[in-house]
């Protein structure tokens, strides 16, 4: 029988165990162990029921067992010990108050993210941007950064995975109940719901309540459309994460940026909180925010350039793709009907929003609204996600910087991290702490510190080793677990599934792959030799087992297909006992896959793998990479720890043709010198030379993976600089900017370099000598004030390019001349051998620009203009 209504009944807990909501309540379980220990002791078979999720915990206890704890003085002990714990966490100083005042943090830092990977038991998240959005909350908390987290709650999150019969990917979308999920409505004074609205064409209004989840020291806001006062179809806006069509995508767009802006102050306002003088941007998705806070200015009588440049001064923007497909376009015409006098914010004019994201340069799309292009003309500062990725994203968007070469396009890279609390499994944590100390731990895994890791040195090899086989052994329960309900929702009957009792080793080396599905992180590349694989998989004396997890996206019916062709290989007979597909992967089985490898796989084509995160958790927790040379694993590969597998990237081979030369160098790799370490002992009957590989992975990259790196990255080198810049934009600032660019703009096609010579006419010339540079300009309606002429040189290769180029500014030394030319004058150091070679160039120069590119604006010299092309030097 089916109810005609569903409401949720909380429990009324007696007053002594009142501490116990507000610990719920506040995320820091999720990556703190002796809360988690605590709720486990509540009652550990209902904590088991409830997937180690507090607060459905919590709903399902009888009043009995609650009269029980109430009484318990043990309990009540530990309970007060882990309030108070709490407590000190969230009031006391961390490392961002322990920064001296003169460095000039900002006061807070809005973070807006289209998904959340925080917890299991808050399911907001897809992959890696989600999950990576959640490990920034959280070290952002332990570091005490005063960050706000901003996001959309779907109400049937990301899809639920599971297999058919003959192994095809399933989705399932539950619904998600707010009331059980640990959040709370944001309320106003008088006790009723926040509310945010945003204006649709026809005078439609969008509504949205506001979720507030506690994040440590964090909070996270989550905006809702499922409200009575919507239609329908607004209800639905926020029903599933990257769901439905291009209008429902915009309309989640508009909500997380414009709604989530309105929502920081709504948030601000109730609470106290400082105000955001940093917008940090987490991919395109929430790029409207730099409109709805260019509105804000404009209501103050700004216009809307003056507007724009106090707008960009501070915010950050950060790119994770590196592939134009992952990036969401918009038609124009969809954009601007959702702008303007009948929409969403009046007062600016349609073709101002329309310029900020049309692809107007050189192969783009004339027509469409594209989000990263949009996010990177509202930012002053942006970044990739690795060293490599930086490389890539200069390349990918070089044409909004005409004339620069994609080295100089203002895009830097913070390399990602992963939250140490949450991904390390707690018998590594524990092997930690007996060695450096409990406390010493927990500074290492939040603030890093590499003489903290170094002490990993002195554990016992025996210690290590037998951590690992305790891991592997683990892992090895929950596969079977977890495979035998997935046979089981396949249509398997009890009788079919014996098998499973045998499947994996705890003795066997073990291999984890686990991802998005798109083609270009090639979940089949294992397979290209099947027999091959299976003479691997099948070794008399030295077996290897792989255990694969992945989603691919629902309207992705290529990635559905990888999957099921790996599926089908995992269900022969042969085989099946050494190599699974696990459905459904998320959160709670990574942290159990993480730690129980031996090997974390990973074979994307170079160099479309913006990072890579999934490699970093592993490494944590002992386990050794096994990947391509891309993302992070390019920056930081040393064989000490891992192994690269050979790409054949940029030789012009096809496809299938790359394919094959890659997955045979990954077998080579496995079988002559993966194996053949994992399985050889030495002299007490341990593999040595595998347990140091394990320590110095967790010595050398222990430091360097971690989130709070990369969230002191991000204080310390766009957010510091970012509120630097905002707090000096001030409307008549913000005024004088926009004035001298809207002038240099008009008066830039007057910008030329009429000749440049030097003292030595020769193509020879010492090393250590110096060049003496005359050089002519022309500047038209502009002056020596606004623009900076350098010389730029450096070594050159056979097409003549300019390669590590160094630059130095030249000095007017005269002019106007008759002809209104000024002349610039400077030495150029002939600094190192081989084919050299020099250039001068004109570029835009102001004391508020953050970069000479900013403008997109450079002159160079016209062939006619030089008297030769370089010196030779040696």
């Amino acid at each position: 029988m089916k109810a005609i209504r569903r409401f949720t009944v909380r429990p009324l807990l007696p007053e002594p165990l009142r501490p116990l909501s507000d610990l719920a309540r506040n995320l820091r379980w999720s990556w703190h162990a002796e809360t988690r220990d605590l709720f486990q002791s509540v009652d550990p078979e209902r904590w088991a029921l409830s997937d180690g999720d507090p607060v459905r915990l919590l709903g399902g206890l009888r009043a009995a067992r609650l009269a029980e704890l109430a009484d318990d003085r043990r309990f009540l002990r530990r309970l007060g010990a882990a309030a108070d714990d709490l407590h000190d966490y969230l009031t006391g100083d961390r490392w961002y108050q322990a920064q001296p005042r003169s460095a000039g943090l900002p006061a807070a830092v809005a973070y807006f993210s289209p998904e959340f990977g925080v917890t299991a038991a808050l399911p907001q998240y897809s992959g890696g941007l989600g999950i990576l959005a959640g490990d920034h909350l959280k070290a952002a908390s332990d570091l005490g950064v005063p960050l706000i987290g901003v996001g959309l709650l779907y109400r049937h999150g990301y899809f639920r995975q599971s297999l058919s019969r003959d192994g095809w990917q399933q989705e399932h979308y539950p619904v998600l109940d707010p009331n059980e999920l640990p959040v709370s409505l944001l309320r106003e004074d008088d006790g009723t719901p926040a509310r945010i609205s945003l204006a649709l064409p026809a005078g439609r209004q969008l509504h949205a309540r506001v979720w507030l989840a506690r994040v440590g020291r964090v909070p996270l806001l989550m905006l809702d459309s499922d409200v009575e006062e919507n239609d329908f179809g607004e209800r639905g806006v926020t029903d599933r994460l990257y769901g439905g069509g291009s209008e429902h995508r915009l309309l989640q767009e508009m909500l997380l940026g414009i709604g989530g802006v309105r929502a920081v102050r709504t948030y601000c306002r109730l609470t106290g909180h400082a105000p955001p003088e940093v917008f940090h941007t987490n991919e395109g998705h929430a790029g409207f925010l730099g409109l709805e806070r260019i509105a804000e200015l404009s209501d103050t009588g700004l216009d809307f350039d003056s507007a724009l440049e106090a707008v960009r001064a501070g915010t950050v923007f950060t790119t994770h793709t590196p592939v134009p497909a992952g990036i969401d376009r918009f038609d124009r015409e969809l954009v601007a009907r959702h702008f303007g006098p009948q929409a969403e914010l009046p007062r600016i004019a349609v073709d101002r929003v329309l310029r900020l994201g049309m692809e107007t340069y050189p192969g783009g799309e004339p027509n469409l609204f594209n989000m990263a292009v949009m996010g990177l003309r509202l930012a002053q500062r942006a970044n990739g996600v690795s060293l490599l990725h930086g490389q890539v994203s200069r390349e990918m968007f070089a044409g909004l910087w005409p004339g620069f070469d994609p080295e100089e396009v203002p895009i830097t890279s913070v390399t990602n991290g992963v939250h140490a609390p949450t991904w390390v499994a707690p018998e590594v944590l524990r092997l930690g702490a007996r060695q450096i100390g409990p406390g010493r731990t927990e500074d290492a895994l939040s603030v890093g510190g590499s003489d903290r890791w170094d002490a990993v040195a002195d554990i016992a090899d025996q210690d290590i080793w037998e951590l690992r086989r305790d891991l592997r052994e683990q892992l090895v329960v929950e596969v079977r677990k977890r495979l035998r309900a997935s046979w089981r929702q396949r249509g398997a009957g009890t009788a079919e599934l014996g098998w499973i009792d045998g499947v994996l080793d705890p003795d066997v080396l073990t291999i984890g792959f686990a991802r998005r599905v798109p083609s270009y992180k090639r979940l089949t590349l294992m397979l290209r030799d099947r027999d091959r694989l299976r003479d691997l998989l099948l070794h008399a004396e030295r077996p290897v087992q792989i255990v694969v997890a992945g989603k691919a996206h629902p309207a992705d019916d290529g990635g559905k297909r990888l999957v099921q062709e790996l599926v089908r290989f995992t269900d022969d007979p042969r085989v099946r006992h050494r190599i699974v597909f696990l459905p459904d992967y998320g959160m709670a089985m990574a942290q159990k896959l993480y730690p129980g490898c031996d090997i974390w796989l990973n074979n994307p084509l170079r160099p479309l793998e913006a990072c890579g995160t999934s490699g970093m958790k592993a490494a944590l927790n002992g386990c050794l990479n096994l990947s391509v040379l891309d993302g992070w694993w390019d920056e930081w590969f040393k064989p000490d720890f891992g192994w690269a597998i050979p790409t054949a990237d940029g030789i012009g081979t096809d496809p299938d043709h790359r394919d094959d030369i890659e997955a045979a160098a990954l077998y080579d790799l496995l079988e002559q010198r993966i194996t053949p370490r994992f399985y050889e002992r030495g002299r007490a009957g341990l593999p040595d030379r595998w347990i140091e590989m394990v320590r110095q992975t967790l010595t050398l990259l222990g430091p360097k993976v971690l989130a709070g790196r990369m969230v002191r990255e991000y204080v310390e080198r766009l957010y510091t600089p970012a509120a630097h810049a905002h707090r000096t934009m001030v409307p008549d600032t913000a005024r004088e900017l926009a004035s001298w660019k809207q002038r240099v703009r008009a008066a830039w096609h007057a910008v030329r370099v009429d000749h440049v010579e030097t003292a030595v006419a020769t193509t020879n010339a010492e090393l250590g000598s110096t060049l003496a540079l005359r050089v002519r300009v022309g500047l038209g309606d502009l002056t020596p004030d606004d623009v900076e002429v350098q010389a730029v040189s450096g070594r050159v290769d056979e097409e003549d390019r300019i390669t590590d180029a160094a630059t130095v500014p030249l000095k007017p030394a005269g002019g106007p001349d008759m002809e209104g030319r000024w002349l610039y004058e400077g030495p150029l150091s002939l600094d190192r051998t081989g084919p050299y070679g020099y250039t001068v160039r004109i570029l835009p120069s102001h004391r508020l620009l953050a970069s000479g590119a900013e403008l997109g604006l450079v002159e160079v010299p016209s062939e006619d203009a030089t008297e030769g092309a370089g010196v030779l030097l040696r």
